[in-house]
């Protein structure tokens, strides 16, 4: 666990802008908050490391809460803002890394 920006970020090998021992780009810079436990991971691979239950996904409902970390500005964003931000923070323009779109269905409820 590193808390990063006043948040505890669980998961392996955290760096001080949420990068971990499984997504390190200059673009991994976030975290997500699982539904299941409330915490921050900087990814699946991590949750699935550390924690000791299985995770859930954030349903649809739920998209106006926040639950993504900018591990550069510390700004918290829903998932609405996220996916409206075109892959960058909207406080500091840190930029996200678009791949992640790739795996949004292990994060959030997808239809």
């Amino acid at each position: 666990m590193r808390v990063i920006h006043g948040c505890e970020v669980y998961g392996v090998e955290i760096d001080a802008e949420t990068r971990c021992g499984h997504w390190h780009s200059p673009l991994d810079v976030i975290a997500i908050k699982f539904r299941c436990c409330g915490r921050w991971y900087p990814c699946f691979d991590c949750h699935k490391a550390v924690a000791d239950h299985e995770p859930s996904v954030l349903p649809s409902t739920d998209f106006d809460e926040k639950a993504i970390l900018c591990g550069v500005w510390g700004h918290q964003l829903s998932v609405r803002e996220y996916w409206l931000a075109n892959n960058s923070c909207p406080m500091c323009s840190a930029r996200f890394n678009p791949g992640c779109a790739k795996h949004y269905d292990l994060y959030f409820e997808v239809k």
